[in-house]
């Protein structure tokens, strides 16, 4: 593995230039997932497929996360260089196919290959920063990687709607194309690596079958209640199917020599709680960035840039408060910095339930500010401890889990949220496009987001007391799987 001279963190320290390469691979990714969403109506204009735009989306999410723990493993085994490489890869070459598409079903397709680049580079870039700091580190560069996501809230959707009115919406992944050479060109000069050369046993039936287990599952989530009905035999059948799959994987993994997924992390209680408290800072992210531009634009008809901007509050409040945890952990312990990010949390989505009676942006803003600021007091500090439980050779899995039940957090989220706010529309008599049905679906979105972040403090007091002396020591224990 990789150990430079620890110095200051920052772009002029010795691992300045990693940093900067780190959080130029996460544009990458971050700006992707705002970019499209402004340009689908030049798309479907030229393309056609309206009914199919959604599955832009769907593939790409659905390829991202079925794929982060088989790179994650990988990662383990040959390092993190070649993987992120290979990330950067498929997502250069899916966005130059994705820039050529002649159809929406061909965009809907290279928009898998560009999320398999995506699952490799995002938990790579925070696996190698977990490498190269160390845990009194490791916060404010989480905030470095963390604000890459909040300015590209706001680059995504403006760079989409210039690239659609005044060029074509081809160029949202032509753009890729020098940022994919950019960030690769500074990692293979910048980043070095050692790593143990020995022989490796891969898991392929094991990978195979987490791979087609989640991806099915991730789908049914997905698409419920949308493309097909709960229970109709599509939706059951890709239920039991999944079940199926993952029992086979659970009883192939526990004979692997090498398993994609050790199912000792599930024995280990601070990655158990800290892999829940991941999957509800999901639910909680995807809830307020999915609802809060249709309360908004529903309610008082503001101009979806408008209402983007409020979300972007929610973004720019996470590496504010993820760059300081790090004075947090390090005075009161992770379990205490996460319940009080937790507590925070719930006390902003309260507050949009509250005020949600009396639609304003300002409120809504100043509501996903606070949320932002307890999603990064609880994300980074859990992930964090995680990271810093395990050594080298475990740190790639342990991280692409805790970032994998984050997806996972996401997926149910839209499902659940979707529902509550169809079963509120389905009583309406005003129908989907009524103010009050709109106010009142939000409302109780935003309620259960709170719900959501009880549960999550539940998990949180969970959480082992663990002190940050006590998580470095242990690195130095004999690996589990020695």
């Amino acid at each position: 593995m990789s150990t430079p001279t620890r110095a200051s963190v920052g772009f002029r320290s010795e691992r300045g230039p990693i940093l900067i390469a780190l959080m130029l691979t996460t544009g990458l990714v971050a700006i992707d997932s705002t970019i499209l969403a402004t340009a689908v109506p030049s798309i479907v204009q030229d393309l056609g497929g309206f009914a199919q735009f959604p599955w832009l989306f769907s593939v790409y999410l659905l390829a991202q996360a079925a794929s982060v723990p088989v790179y994650a493993k990988l990662s383990d085994m040959v390092g993190r260089k070649p993987i992120i490489l290979i990330g950067i890869g498929l997502f250069l070459l899916g966005s130059v196919l994705c820039g050529f598409a002649w159809s929406m079903p061909a965009l809907i397709a290279f928009r898998a290959v560009q999320g398999l680049g995506a699952g490799a580079v995002q938990p790579m870039a925070i696996t190698i920063a977990g490498d190269i700091y160390t845990v009194a580190e490791r916060a404010k560069t989480q905030g470095y990687l963390a604000s890459v996501w909040a300015i590209s809230s706001v680059v995504g959707p403006t760079l989409g709607g210039v690239f659609s009115q005044f060029a074509s919406w081809r160029w949202i992944f032509f753009v890729n194309v020098p940022l994919c050479i950019l960030a690769a060109w500074m990692l293979m000069r910048t980043f070095h690596e050692k790593i143990e050369k020995r022989r490796h046993r891969v898991d392929y039936a094991g990978a195979t079958l987490l791979t087609l287990g989640m991806s099915l599952l991730i789908l049914a989530v997905l698409e419920g209640g949308q493309a097909w009905a709960w229970d109709s035999l599509w939706s059951i059948g890709a239920f039991v199917l999944a079940a199926l799959l993952l029992v086979a994987f659970v009883l192939v993994e526990r004979r692997a020599a090498e398993p994609v997924l050790p199912l000792w992390m599930f024995s280990r209680r601070l990655l158990v709680t800290t892999t829940l408290i991941s999957l509800g800072v999901g639910a909680i992210l995807i809830g307020l960035t999915s609802y809060v531009p249709t309360y908004l634009e529903g309610t008082i008809h503001v101009a979806p840039l408008v209402s983007g901007l409020a979300v972007a509050a929610l973004t720019l409040g996470w590496p504010i408060a993820a760059s300081l945890s790090g004075r947090f952990y390090l005075r009161i312990g992770f379990r205490n910095t996460a319940l009080l990010g937790t507590t925070i949390a719930i006390v902003g989505a309260l507050a949009l339930a509250i005020t949600s009676t009396h639609p304003s942006v300002a409120f809504v803003a100043i509501s996903c500010f606070i949320v932002g600021l307890g999603m990064g007091l609880i994300a980074t500090p859990t992930l964090i401890a995680a990271q810093s439980s395990v050594g080298w050779s475990e740190r790639g899995v342990v991280t692409g889990t805790n970032l994998f039940a984050r997806s996972i957090g996401s997926s149910v989220g839209v499902a659940v949220f979707g529902a509550i706010a169809n079963a509120i529309i389905a009583e309406s008599a005003g129908g989907e496009h009524d103010p009050a049905t709109v106010q009142a679906a939000s409302t109780a979105v935003f309620v259960a987001v709170a719900v959501v972040a009880v549960l999550t403090i539940a998990a949180g007091f969970a959480m082992p007391r663990a002190r940050v002396e006590d998580v470095e020591l242990s690195r130095q224990a004999p690996s589990p799987t020695d």
